[in-house]
C-alpha cells in the first residue's frame, strides 16, 4: 500500500516492485495486484491519465509519452483513452518548448536547426510539426 500511497503504479510497475521485495511470493503477488485492481486501489487508466500529465508538463510530446506507458504495460486501449481524454494541444506545447530552449535565437546554419529538430523528435514530437514550429521561428 505504501507503494501505492505515493503515486500511481501501473500493474506491470507495481508486480515488478512488490516481486523485488519479496522475491519468493510470486503467486500472492498475482493475487494481492488482481485485488488492488478489483477495489480500485490500484488502475492503469488512472495511472496512465496521471503519467501522461506529468510527463507533457514536462514538456514530452505524444509519440515519447507513448512510448514510454507502452513500456510501463499499460495497453494501448487504456492510452487512446487518456490521450482522447487529455485534451492536450500538442503543437502549442511543442512551442512552448521550443521557446523555452532557444528563445527567438533563430538557427545559425543548417546543422544547427538539424539539431534542435533531432532534440524535439527526441522529445517525441512528429517532425511535421517541428518542421512548422522551426520555420516560424
Amino acid at each position: 500500500m505504501d507503494l501505492l500511497a505515493r503515486r500511481e503504479h501501473s500493474r506491470k510497475e507495481l508486480v515488478a516492485k512488490l516481486a523485488q521485495r519479496f522475491p519468493s511470493c510470486e503467486a500472492d503477488i498475482a493475487i494481492v495486484v488482481e485485488r488492488l485492481a478489483l477495489e480500485r486501489l490500484q488502475s492503469d487508466q488512472r495511472f496512465a491519465e496521471s503519467y501522461l500529465r506529468m510527463r507533457a508538463n514536462s514538456g514530452f510530446g505524444p509519440s515519447r509519452i507513448r512510448m514510454e506507458l507502452r513500456d510501463r504495460g499499460v495497453s494501448e486501449t487504456i492510452i487512446d483513452e487518456a490521450f482522447a481524454d487529455a485534451g492536450f494541444d500538442w503543437f502549442e506545447q511543442l512551442q512552448s518548448v521550443y521557446q523555452k530552449k532557444y528563445a527567438d535565437v533563430p538557427p545559425k546554419d543548417r546543422r544547427e536547426l538539424a539539431k534542435r529538430q533531432r532534440f524535439l523528435h527526441h522529445r517525441g514530437f512528429d517532425a511535421e510539426s517541428i518542421r512548422r514550429v522551426c520555420r516560424t521561428a
